[in-house]
């Protein structure tokens, strides 16, 4: 045939629990147990408390800004909900909710945005890097920590989150290159909220899905609703599945809401509708999962009377660490640099000098030659 197909595919997208609380049982049975299911509620309602706080923060001078997660909190839990404990979260700056499942301490995302450095000091046993302000680079991170994986023969992965305009970034797609043409075991998660700042989807990518950019790199991709916890948790365990066993990178598109604004330096007013912030309050993740509760017997007012009420005390105690944490001393930067402190900053750390340094013995290594006029 002069003229025939080279390749034909379709993308599927995945809900099990729909906006007016309807549950697919064929494909949402088991995949989320009811005591998980109340946890994983109570965390979101804690998460958007935690929300609300660091918004007053900031509007109070008290914190420098900040982007809400209200709207779009079950794209990172459910990945981590859905992840081994030692599979690489490496989050962009929306992605509270996973952390802290994962199990951040929460006094470490207001350190970060106060401007105190020590709140991307994590623990290494987390595996969870610090948030990614520039756009894109944390995946090219994501694709790093997967690879040394896969070198040492550890089963364990890597997932990766970004926005929608981050997939017009070179560095998305030196990732996803390096990690479909080497099998690399990386979950690529876009969450795909609708707008890159103030650039609507539409207009940065004119693909009818974010999620076909993956096709390109010959890497299975899906599209899921990204306000539905139960299909985000399925798609990222058949990912991870899939990465496991045969090291393939996956793709997942969630549709999602950030339902304030892109940051506190931002007025979403300006470039949206309120009808359309409207219509995706409608489809908020926490009232949908609360539905899915009640309709089992699993969550009634009192408890979320009670959850109000723990979480308000949870939170003030953290801002309570936040705040009253020690003063940082100027060596600070030199402790977590490296593993090993090279000599040559171990002088600076000693002498708190970088000019002229090795004129004055006083900064000199103990093993180095004195200059000849010492």
């Amino acid at each position: 045939m002069p003229v025939s197909p080279v390749f034909e595919t379709t993308i599927d997208r995945l809900c099990i629990l729909s906006e007016d609380g309807t549950f697919d049982d064929t494909l949402g049975a088991g995949l989320i147990p009811d005591q998980d299911a109340v946890a994983l509620y109570r965390h979101i309602m804690l998460c958007r408390h935690f929300d609300e706080i660091a918004f007053k923060l900031q509007r109070s001078g008290r914190m420098g800004t900040y982007p809400e997660n209200r709207g779009q909190e079950v794209t990172s839990l459910g990945a981590a909900y859905a992840l081994q404990s030692t599979d690489w979260l490496v989050p962009c700056y929306r992605e509270n909710a996973g952390l802290f499942w994962r199990g951040l301490p929460m006094e470490k995302i207001l350190l970060h945005w106060m401007g105190d450095e020590r709140g991307n000091d994590i623990d290494p046993d987390l595996h969870i890097t610090p948030l990614a302000i520039p756009i894109g680079t944390q995946m090219l991170h994501a694709v790093g920590l997967a690879w040394a994986k896969k070198y040492r023969g550890d089963k364990s992965l890597a997932c990766t989150f970004f926005g929608d305009g981050a997939t017009s970034e070179g560095d998305f797609h030196e990732a996803m290159n390096f990690a479909a043409n080497l099998d690399i075991p990386t979950i690529f998660f876009c969450q795909n909220n609708g707008w890159a700042i103030s650039v609507p989807t539409h207009i940065q990518c004119s693909a009818p899905t974010i999620a076909q950019r993956a096709l390109a790199y010959g890497m299975p991709t899906i599209q899921v609703d990204g306000n539905d916890i139960f299909a985000v948790v399925k798609a990222v365990k058949d990912a991870a599945q899939r990465a496991r066993e045969t090291c393939r990178p996956s793709f997942i598109e969630a549709t999602t809401y950030r339902l304030g604004d892109h940051t506190t330096a931002d007025d979403a007013r300006r470039y949206r509708d309120e009808e359309e912030v409207a219509a995706w309050q409608n489809r908020d993740p926490l009232v949908r999962l609360r539905m899915y509760l009640e309709q089992r017997d699993l969550w009634d007012e009192s408890q979320e009377t009670a959850m109000k009420r723990e979480a308000e005390k949870t939170i003030v105690d953290v801002v309570k660490r936040a705040e009253e944490i020690e003063a940082p001393v100027s060596t600070d930067m030199f402790d977590s640099m490296y593993a090993t402190t090279p000599e040559n900053l171990k002088t600076q750390r000693r002498t708190m000098r970088t000019t002229s340094l090795g004129q004055d013995p006083s900064q000199l290594p103990s093993n180095a030659p004195k200059p000849a006029n010492a």
